[in-house]
């Protein structure tokens, strides 16, 4: 080429004035500034498009190897890009844009003009870097999400891991050395507090649990189907092993409120037992028939309260060795036959313990029961005799007021007398069955050990009333007897004719009438005299005055029969 120096007028001469700028009297628009930022802006973007080509490549590139190598195994991928491929990308889009802009868009005077040479040339390399980029951008975007999940799926393997091998290891240590069920209740509310603290600290596990159970839920939904294998099995195994775990939680947890409950239901039963015990070690004197039934009644209750509380101390315990015969499925290999035994004896222990005290106690209420029985009978045969002793009273008290009549003839008096026989048979019983009953209130005195409650007043008064019943029976026996030889007497003496002779002894028998009836008349005047010198009388001074004047008629009959026979005697020779 030869350079040819000219003026700058000249210069339409050489180059066409639509190639010429303003400056040199053309008509090309052309901005330099503008061309200049263009120009850093393209080589800006293909600098770091390049760069950035070659880092994803490398990353893409890395992580399609490691795949290949060992696909369980995680890549050491942390590096990222020097720059922002959204950022490239948005940069590479706006500069295509606007060079596209230039090379279509008309100028001012809308005559269309030809971008510059490097101008056509840029967009075919922008175009290509933006494809390039946008390609490996896609495959960079997906090993992110590869290499996201791949390190989800390794930090939830790591933390199911840690929560398999505390469980397995610490915790089920923890459940290993706890077997015992306690001797008492304070003793199995000790392990049960123990129990809740390992409880509390397995209940942080089992939460970590729940969130890996969640993410792997998750993940399973999105995941893809090469990690779905891993995934089941790593949920499996976690909760198969929380499963077991919360299972013996929860078998030891029951275990030990039935042992509460037993230990519980055992020392009500005992206080029970220590009650009935010591109301029947101390030895009651009961006022009356009463108080007796209703100790009697309490003895009932108190025994059939036991009986219940002993029935519900074998259910108990029966469902406690129950759980206890279970208990070896969780033993993890540990053996506990020793531990088991040793809860076993303790339970059949108690229950066979409870057994005796329960049947001492009913025995000891089998002796109060006779006991008191037997005091019921005392009271009872008190009481009876005491009655007997208020009815043969009675009895002499109708036999002083209202026995009183001694009969108008012999028959009528030989009725009475009878009857008098027949009452006094009736008193004759009632003595005996008050002495058979103060007889008996003395053997059972003796059974009972107690002082004779017979020898108070009841005894002596009912020997005294029967002395007085006798000594007023044996009276009225006199006098009916009596009364019968009198009216009997008088009776035939009266009833034989005035025309038959008058026999030898006729006036004696005549004088011993008389004598007979004046000594029954004064014998009614006359009171019963007790051995206490007290005196009583039959019936009331009219009673006694309405019997004589039975005895005085036919008195004065006899006395009329002595004058008719003194008369023929008077007139007769030897007279």
């Amino acid at each position: 080429l030869q350079v040819i120096l000219v003026s700058a007028n000249k210069l339409t001469r050489y180059i066409e004035p639509c190639q010429l700028t303003e400056d040199f009297g053309g008509t090309l628009t052309y901005d330099h500034m503008d061309w200049l930022n263009k120009r850093l802006v393209f080589e800006k973007f293909t600098k770091e498009s390049t760069s950035l080509l070659d880092e994803l490549a490398l990353i893409n590139n890395g992580s399609d190897k490691g795949n290949q190598q060992e696909k369980d195994r995680s890549i050491d991928l942390n590096f990222l890009p020097s720059v922002d491929p959204e950022t490239v990308l948005q940069t590479g889009h706006e500069l295509l844009s606007e060079l596209q802009q230039r090379r279509f868009n008309g100028s001012d005077g809308g005559v269309s003009w030809s971008p510059m040479d490097d101008e056509l040339l840029a967009q075919p390399q922008v175009m290509k870097l933006l494809d390039s980029l946008r390609e490996q951008y896609t495959r960079y975007q997906e090993v992110c999400r590869q290499r996201s999940k791949r390190t989800q799926l390794e930090e939830i393997q790591q933390k199911v891991m840690q929560v398999v091998n505390w469980l397995e290891g610490p915790g089920s240590e923890q459940l290993r050395t706890q077997w015992g069920i306690g001797d008492s209740i304070r003793a199995s509310q000790a392990l049960q507090q123990k129990h809740e603290e390992i409880e509390s600290q397995h209940s942080e596990w089992f939460a970590v649990y729940v969130e890996l159970n969640q993410q792997i839920a998750a993940l399973l939904n999105a995941g893809d189907e090469e990690d779905l294998v891993e995934l089941k099995a790593l949920q499996q195994q976690l909760s198969d092993v929380c499963y077991r775990q919360a299972s013996q939680l929860e078998f030891r947890q029951n275990l030990l409120q039935a042992a509460l409950e037993f230990h519980s239901v055992a020392q009500d039963l005992s206080q029970q037992l220590d009650g009935l015990l010591g109301m029947l070690c101390v030895d009651v004197a009961p006022a009356d028939g009463a108080s007796i039934q209703q100790t009697l009644k309490l003895l009932e209750e108190k025994l059939k309260s036991v009986d219940l509380g002993l029935q519900g101390l074998r259910e108990k315990g029966q469902s406690l060795l129950d759980q206890i015969s279970n208990q070896a499925s969780w033993a993890y290999g540990k053996d506990v036959t020793i531990e088991n035994k040793e809860n076993v004896d303790h339970i059949q222990g108690v229950m066979e313990d409870m057994q005796l005290r329960k049947q001492r106690c009913e025995d000891m209420v089998d002796v109060r029961r006779l006991k008191m029985l037997q005091m019921v009978q005392l009271f009872k045969c008190e009481e009876d005799a005491a009655q007997a002793v208020e009815w043969l009273s009675e009895l002499l008290d109708a036999l002083l007021k209202t026995h009183i009549r001694l009969g108008d003839d012999a028959q009528e008096t030989k009725v009475l007398l009878e009857k008098h026989r027949k009452f006094v048979d009736v008193a004759q019983s009632t003595y005996d069955y008050g002495r058979q009953l103060l007889q008996a209130t003395v053997v059972l005195c003796q059974s009972l050990r107690c002082t004779s409650r017979s020898s108070g007043d009841t005894l002596p008064r009912l020997n005294r009333v029967w002395k007085q019943f006798t000594l007023t029976s044996e009276e009225r026996v006199q006098r009916l007897e009596t009364a019968v030889a009198f009216h009997s007497s008088a009776e035939k003496i009266l009833q034989e004719c005035p025309e038959q002779p008058v026999a030898y002894n006729e006036m004696e028998q005549l004088d011993e009438i008389e004598a007979v009836g004046k000594s029954l008349l004064d014998r009614l005047t006359v009171p019963v005299v007790y051995p206490d010198g007290s005196e009583q009388y039959f019936g009331s001074p009219s009673d006694m005055a309405s019997a004589a004047e039975h005895i005085r008629e036919k008195m004065k009959l006899v006395s009329l029969k002595k004058q008719q026979l003194r008369q023929p005697e008077a007139n007769t020779p030897e007279s």
